[in-house]
């Protein structure tokens, strides 16, 4: 159905991504000393912290942010101390969403979630209360004009992903998160253009909605995402592309 695929949904997220440019560089900047700190400041040892660096460049970070970044967290640079917490709850129609922060006062945040979630016509949930319906996944899109249905098959099975499909104009490649590198890896030596690539958690069900619950709801994740703590939101929404397109006019 139109505008319940992945592909569709992406195209919607990267245009708020590149909109908020400066904001995901910060976001991806405390990614990054989280990662150092936790595991070192060596990429090649720290599978963590590849795959902040992966993310950051991705939306173009420059080369020596990302480097001060390793410095901060590996404690040759001062720097902040975050740690990581996840919180769950509803949107508006029901939709299930997750939300990554990483924070250096929980205190501070625990209530800016809650707010910005009631504001939306949602509500912040206990642990554990949608996060179940979701699976953790490297998720790998590819414009359906930039390879074959031969060549990506065989190069991504053969990288170890986990599926290959066809999502209404991309190719969607999804792997375990311990393959999802070495998958990306392959792909981009084989000089293939991707759209998008991110671990991230895929809902097993979608939560249909129409009209102004789609509006809600997207208002409810650009808030999110707009919050400093916030690193990553995922969500179950399934709309059509004209709801989607309507609700981010």
């Amino acid at each position: 159905m139109a505008g319940h695929s992945k592909w569709a949904n992406i195209k919607h997220k990267k245009a708020r991504v590149d909109a908020k440019r400066g904001k995901a560089w910060s976001k991806c900047s405390k990614a990054i000393m989280v990662a150092a700190k936790e595991g070192g400041g060596d990429p090649a040892a720290n599978l963590k912290l590849r795959y902040a660096i992966e993310e950051a460049k991705a939306v173009n970070m420059p080369k020596d942010t990302i480097e001060r970044a390793v410095k901060k967290g590996a404690g040759e640079l001062g720097g902040a101390d975050f740690e990581s917490i996840r919180y769950e709850g509803y949107g508006a129609g029901g939709v299930a969403i997750i939300v990554d922060a990483l924070t250096d006062n929980r205190n501070r945040t625990a209530p800016e979630m809650r707010e910005i979630f009631k504001k939306a016509g949602g509500n912040l949930g206990a642990s554990g209360c949608v996060s179940y319906n979701f699976e953790a996944k490297g998720l790998i899109l590819i414009e359906e004009d930039k390879t074959s249905e031969e060549q990506i098959m065989e190069l991504a099975i053969e990288a170890g992903a986990e599926d290959v499909a066809h999502d209404e104009g991309a190719w969607s490649v999804t792997t375990d998160p311990s393959d999802f590198l070495s998958v990306k890896e392959a792909i981009d030596n084989a000089g293939i253009e991707t759209a998008s690539a991110e671990l991230t958690m895929i809902p097993n069900q979608m939560q249909e909605i129409v009209g102004e619950d789609v509006a809600k709801v997207i208002r409810l994740i650009d808030n999110l995402e707009d919050n400093d703590d916030v690193q990553k939101v995922y969500s179950n929404l399934q709309a059509s592309d004209e709801d989607l397109e309507a609700a981010q006019a």
